[in-house]
């Protein structure tokens, strides 16, 4: 079944903070995403039938007053919100759901809430994502300390493979700022250069503090509902166009290539195809960045540039503002903000951009293509979302 103009947002907000939010636990960042964006939509909570995210739903729903019918909490690291997008829309379009809850919150700084992860887990900027004793056997016994020098391995092998140099790395840093300049709620809005991003202090080779993504609190919700209920609510739809899910493997070492991501291709071709678009009908990008190099893989694995193309395609200022291939408009993971998993904040600004109501906004965008990541590649989430509504 195709999803295809099935569903639309009619409701998007994130929490009314961002940044450091010492005095809101988990569960009350859900709630205060949740909402704003009911009071978007212009709906209360006796309206919904349908909650996903990745704290327990049950917890949700009892806080909201709500019996739902339908229910997701899918987890697999950042991207686990554009997964619960795709199923909520296949759930509407199946007719288990009418008015569907996605929402997140996460106190990644503040620690307010958040129980310690369990014994046997890693967790990195997209969330506690596999359990030690697999990933032990090939990796955790070489001494790797986190997504820095997890995810550097297959960097230097790309960078290798394909002659993308350093100062194409910190390209990316810089383009975002370009766009988050702009934006009042981003974390970072100071321009940088690439040398200056270069002469930030050393992470893990080849990353660099300003090639990394901050840590922060907040959160965001959308309310979903059928294509035919639109007129319903006092916002202008966005509809889901095209929508994919991948997952590859939880040990980075294991990816089939890691140079590139197989998630991420599998994903994207599935949206591309559902929604019946190609590369050139899209307007505005988002890819989840929590290093400089996501984007870049993201690029070339969507099949917007060739192979060892996206580092030069963006220090050639093709991303930045003014270019013609904008891409993390808000200033991404790197400098709006990164709880932990990002993915919610890439999916609202995406429909921002196709609302026309973006703090950096693109003249004339139709179409937004939103890719996720969750894990060290472990899984991909692909929406496209459009404002144009459908024919006949």
């Amino acid at each position: 079944m195709s999803l295809r103009y099935k569903t639309a947002i009619v409701g998007a907000a994130e929490t009314s903070q961002l940044g450091v939010i010492p005095d809101m636990s988990e569960t009350q960042l859900h709630v205060d995403a949740a909402i704003n964006a009911m009071r978007d939509a212009g709906i209360d909570a006796s309206q919904i039938d349908g909650i996903s995210a990745t704290m327990n739903p049950a917890t949700l729903a009892h806080y909201l007053g709500i019996v739902p019918d339908w229910v997701d909490n899918t987890s697999v690291g950042g991207t686990s919100f554009l997964i619960h997008m795709r199923h909520a829309a296949a759930a509407i379009a199946s007719g288990l759901a009418t008015t569907v809850l996605c929402c997140m919150g996460q106190s990644g700084r503040s620690r307010v809430g958040v129980s310690a992860p369990r014994i046997g887990t890693a967790a990195g900027p997209s969330g506690p994502s596999y359990d030690v004793s697999y990933p032990g056997q090939f990796e955790s016994i070489y001494g790797p300390l986190g997504p820095t020098t997890l995810f550097g391995m297959g960097v230097l092998r790309y960078m290798k493979e394909t002659g993308t140099t350093i100062e194409q790395l910190a390209s990316v840093a810089v383009a975002q700022r370009r766009w988050s300049s702009k934006v009042p709620r981003a974390m970072f809005r100071q321009l940088v250069t690439v040398e200056e991003v270069l002469a930030s202090r050393m992470i893990c080779y080849p990353y660099r503090l300003f090639m990394c993504c901050p840590v922060t609190d907040g959160g965001g919700a959308f309310i979903l509902t059928s294509a035919e209920r639109v007129d319903d609510y006092p916002t202008k739809p966005v509809y889901i166009l095209g929508s994919g899910e991948a997952v590859e493997t939880p040990v980075v070492s294991q990816m089939y290539d890691m140079t590139s991501s197989a998630a991420f291709k599998a994903s994207s071709s599935k949206a591309f195809a559902e929604a019946g678009v190609t590369h050139a009908d899209i307007d505005h990008v988002q890819i989840y960045d929590a290093f400089v190099h996501l984007p870049i893989y993201g690029l070339e694995d969507l099949g917007f540039v060739g192979r060892g193309e996206a580092g030069a395609f963006i220090e050639e200022g093709n991303t930045s503002p003014g270019g013609r291939l904008p891409l993390n408009t808000n200033g991404g993971g790197l400098s709006y903000t990164h709880t932990g998993m990002y993915g919610m904040f890439a999916m609202q600004e995406s429909v921002r951009q196709v609302r026309g109501e973006a703090a950096h906004q693109v003249e004339g965008v139709r179409t937004s293509f939103c890719q996720g990541v969750g894990g060290m590649f472990m899984a991909a989430g692909s929406l496209i979302f459009t404002n144009e509504a459908p024919h006949g």
